[in-house]
């Protein structure tokens, strides 16, 4: 009995939080995910590894959805499956082994970034071969391709933006990725364009992408502030209990926009043979999704702007 508690908890600490973990993921990604942890902290491999395997496998799989068939398709799914379950493993092994990194954060992000690149211009080679529609005006589907990534990227960004600040006030700045472009600011100028080429480049992108999540709401930037101004790095568990409880019903949502519910769609797509039905559920219900989302988040984070001002967060 000890020994599967002990296992359970050793397990249960590869998790970001029960908060945000989705019920696919903890029933079949998570499981599969730590097993690969074990294996590869045993075997002395880093999550970068991890996640750079996961890159080549998920661009395999993409490549597989290019072919109007039903066999290679199949194998594509395994593969992006696979894929996933390296991306989960790669996150749960920096966990384990404490290798946290912020060029472990981007490569996550690139990894998935790459899968459905790979994915969508399969889709748009593919169908401008197979349908007569496309094949005589093959600018459409790519313009769709196109306004699809573009929402991919917002939806994936915020999702992932939600998470992490839900995140800070569940487990404070050590369970928590949230980064600011005045912290990457301070490391962007610390590096030399001559000297550390590569990370100053790595370091310009990733405080682009982060300055678009922060564009994108201003109530929880006000908010960070408010918090700095009046608790500085004493955050009042009160609050952080608060806090949890009004976003924790919106982290459903930052989940349907992450991985599972996009392969679903697509894996539908697929079996229907009709790829290009993909973009179209980026295009509506996720974005839907993502409006909603930003809509309730940036409202919660006024009214507790509202109530720390109040001073109903004072000793």
């Amino acid at each position: 009995m000890e020994n599967k508690e002990s296992f359970i908890q050793r397990y249960k600490s590869t998790l970001k939080s029960m908060d945000t973990e989705e019920t696919i993921d903890l029933m079949f990604y998570r499981p599969i995910g730590y097993a690969w942890a074990v294996l590869c902290a045993k075997l002395g491999i880093t999550p970068n590894a991890i996640t750079i395997a996961s890159i080549f496998i998920g661009v395999a799989a993409g490549i597989m959805f290019y072919f109007d068939n039903m066999a290679y398709n199949v194998a594509g799914m395994f593969l992006l499956i696979w894929a996933n379950s390296f991306d989960s493993a790669d996150g749960q092994l920096a966990r384990m082994t404490k290798q946290y990194s912020r060029l472990g954060r981007i490569l996550d992000g690139v990894s998935g970034d790459l899968w459905f690149i790979t994915i969508y211009l399969a889709i748009c080679l593919r169908v401008s071969h197979t349908s007569e529609f496309f094949s005589a005006h093959t600018w459409v589907i790519w313009a769709i391709a196109v306004a699809a990534g573009i929402c991919h990227a917002k939806q994936a960004a915020m999702a992932d933006y939600y998470r992490q600040f839900h995140l800070y006030f569940l487990k404070g700045e050590e369970g928590s990725e949230l980064d600011s472009v005045a912290a990457i600011d301070v490391k962007y100028n610390s590096l030399s364009w001559k000297k550390d080429f590569m990370g100053k480049l790595v370091c310009f992108f990733y405080r682009n992408y982060t300055a678009n999540q922060e564009a994108l709401t201003p109530a929880m930037q006000s908010l960070r502030h408010t918090i700095k101004e009046e608790f500085g790095n004493e955050i009042p568990q009160r609050f952080r209990d608060d806090f949890r409880a009004k976003s924790k019903p919106l982290m459903k949502y930052t989940n349907w926009l992450s991985f599972n519910m996009r392969t679903i769609a697509l894996f539908c797509s697929l079996f229907a043979c009709m790829p290009w039905l993909y973009f179209g559920f980026e295009l509506t219900v996720l974005n839907i999704l993502l409006v909603y989302m930003m809509l309730r988040h940036e409202k919660i984070c006024r009214g507790f702007i509202k109530e720390i001002k109040d001073g109903t967060y004072k000793n």
